[in-house]
């Protein structure tokens, strides 16, 4: 799937096979044209990458062919084993999480997964997990410090399901929730926005001492379209409103709500996938040698201090 600002870099990409073509059929040397035009695509995505506007972000963080929960876990860990169920009212298949080792070291990893085709998008309900995804993520956490092993969340949600049946079995509580007991985990608690981070839905898991946002992701407390649409009646003012959320990687950290970005492979996560989890998987140990080094009640009062320091009050 091709994005529109995609489309220039695809024509390059277009004419270099057709030129490679040619020159295999008629042995004709093209080699310094190949160069060339291989020279002008990379510096081509150089430019279009570096300089994306916020919607082309967030179309970026929505492209099909990104890596999702389980693609990360399994591509980071040697082992997985799923658990399952909420031991109140079933096993949400929008929320994931189990123990994964990574290099020996036994991690709970824990996140929203979304599906790659219409049969799996609706088994996973679209990332949107009802309350008793948050409730096993919360169990999954408690059983993570009744172990000492650290926490890793993987946040990629457009949002916590908006069903009437999800706001019947407490979908504010539980995630209002989990947010009070995040605060408290004894155990060190890595939370990184892998997708999208939409509402409240992504807030539920991402209490933590580190939150890292890959590149290509956002992070808001409403989507552009839904902004779009409370504000202006209509969804075609959805790039404009994303520029006013401000809520790409970089504003995130320039306003201290994040910790830091994850750099991505050029062109998104989705180009060079085994690259992306080598990165992920480098960061998670690097974040997990700083955490385990601080004292349990110190890094616990980091955790809250640093979101109790978000925010700007203006005085008139």
């Amino acid at each position: 799937m091709l994005l529109d600002f995609e489309q220039p870099i695809a024509a390059l990409e277009g004419k270099l096979q057709e030129m490679k073509k040619l020159a295999s059929e008629s042995q004709v040397d093209v080699s310094e044209a190949v160069k060339a035009l291989e020279e002008k695509i990379k510096n081509l995505k150089k430019e279009t990458y570096a300089n994306l506007t916020r919607w082309q972000r967030v179309q970026l963080s929505r492209h099909p062919d990104r890596p999702y929960t389980l693609d990360y876990i399994n591509g980071i860990t040697d082992k997985f084993v799923e658990l399952h169920g909420d031991r109140t009212v079933g096993d949400d298949k929008a929320m994931v999480g189990g123990f994964g080792e990574v290099e020996g070291r036994s991690i709970m990893f824990i996140g929203q997964q979304k599906g790659r085709n219409t049969k799996q998008r609706q088994m996973r309900n679209f990332g949107m997990a009802n309350p008793e995804g948050y409730r096993k993520a919360l169990r999954l956490m408690k059983m993570a410090e009744k172990f000492s092993k650290p926490i890793v969340t993987l946040i990629d949600t457009p949002g916590a399901f908006p069903g009437l049946e999800a706001e019947e079995r407490g979908q504010g509580e539980a995630i209002a929730r989990n947010l009070k007991e995040m605060f408290m985990l004894k155990v060190p608690v890595i939370c990184i926005i892998i997708g999208e981070g939409a509402s409240g839905g992504a807030l539920g898991i991402a209490i933590g001492d580190r939150v890292m946002m890959l590149e290509n992701t956002w992070y808001s407390v409403i989507s552009p379209e839904s902004c779009s649409s409370i504000l202006w009646r209509s969804w075609n003012y959805k790039e404009q409103a994303a520029e006013a959320l401000k809520l790409t990687a970089k504003d995130m950290l320039q306003h201290k709500l994040i910790d830091g970005i994850i750099k991505e492979p050029l062109g998104g996560a989705h180009t060079e996938p085994d690259k992306m989890m080598k990165t992920m998987k480098r960061e998670i140990i690097k974040l997990l040698d700083e955490l385990e080094a601080l004292d349990t009640e110190d890094r616990i009062m980091q955790r809250i201090d640093k979101f109790s320091d978000m925010g700007v009050v203006l005085e008139s």
